[in-house]
């Protein structure tokens, strides 16, 4: 067994214990966004397009699965699902207007539609408004499994999240995934080797705006709510730091640079207030200007390092 194989299957062991010895909700949050910065890296990482406005699909996902599972009885699974198509639909009109773009004008017009999004929302009567999208239930897994249960919904949660990430993973070392770096690389390369880079860019594009729904979606799940803090430009720009911080580009960078956040989010929120926001950019800053690969890029290029010593 190799050791790529080995360490996966450590970090899956870490995960179904990880519930006896944490508090199950502070573990699926870290699932759920940890999910929505590998979506986004699947697009900023591998393919080289960053977007402002990926709250949005995470947004959407949530209030439509919310609504699907409360309003209209769906069973819990046929509601994530629905999020999840609804906002691969929403990333397909999105991605098609932005992906006429390049560079920081790209990244502007994601930012432009998806606060555009953000305004639906708040005046839309199905999401509540400012006081969001409340008291939906969690219902029960295949008819029997009760997911009121923290528990069995952290293994649920953690079920999807395998799931993802190994769809991600098969993504990135596919053909596929291998034209999208190519892009990411070298677009004008790409295009005079006759790929439809257009078409790349749309189906990443897609693809993330799906996975990160599925985020959202599931996170909604695990509050019982979806509020506009869900669709909201901060949030788009978080999962950018998340991004980063734990390494673009990188396989576990977006779960370990996520798991930073999210925790440090928790454990300060009481302590420091409104300095949590400045807290979080200040680590960005000394992340950018420091460690610009990354804690996981940092430390994969340490090991290269080590290797080259050695030989």
């Amino acid at each position: 067994m190799s050791r790529r194989a080995i360490a996966y299957l450590m970090l899956l062991a870490a995960g179904l214990a990880a519930p006896f010895f944490i508090y199950p909700v502070l573990v699926m949050k870290v699932l759920c966004f940890a999910l929505f910065a590998c979506a986004f890296n699947l697009l900023l990482g591998y393919t080289g397009l960053l977007s402002f406005g990926h709250a949005a699909f995470f947004g959407a996902a949530a209030y439509v699965a919310g609504h699907a599972i409360k309003v209209w009885g769906l069973p819990t699974e046929l509601g994530l699902l629905a999020g999840t198509i609804a906002a691969g639909a929403l990333g397909w009109a999105v991605g098609s207007l932005a992906i006429r773009r390049t560079g920081i004008y790209f990244a502007m017009v994601t930012l432009a539609l998806a606060q555009m999004i953000y305004f639906f929302f708040l005046e839309a009567s199905f999401t509540g408004g400012e006081d969001g999208l409340q008291g939906v239930p969690r219902g029960a897994l295949l008819g029997f499994i009760d997911l009121s249960n923290d528990l069995n919904l952290y293994y649920f949660v953690l079920a999807i999240f395998v799931f993802a990430f190994w769809l991600i993973y098969r993504t990135i070392h596919s053909p596929f995934g291998q034209i999208l770096k190519a892009i990411r690389e070298n677009e004008p390369r790409a295009i005079s080797l006759g790929y439809d880079v257009a078409k790349y860019k749309l189906l990443a594009f897609v693809l993330s705006a799906a996975l990160a729904g599925l985020a959202g979606a599931t996170k909604m799940l695990v509050f019982k709510f979806a509020t506009l803090t869900d669709a909201h430009w901060h949030l788009s720009g978080e999962v950018v730091l998340m991004t980063i911080l734990g390494g673009m580009g990188t396989v576990f960078g977006p779960l370990v640079g996520s798991s930073v956040i999210v925790v440090l989010q928790n454990e300060l929120a009481d302590k420091v207030g409104s300095l949590v926001t400045v807290i979080m950019g200040s680590i960005f800053v000394i992340c950018v200007l420091l460690f610009r690969r990354g804690i996981v890029g940092e430390i994969i290029a340490f090991y290269k390092r080590m290797l080259g010593q050695k030989a």
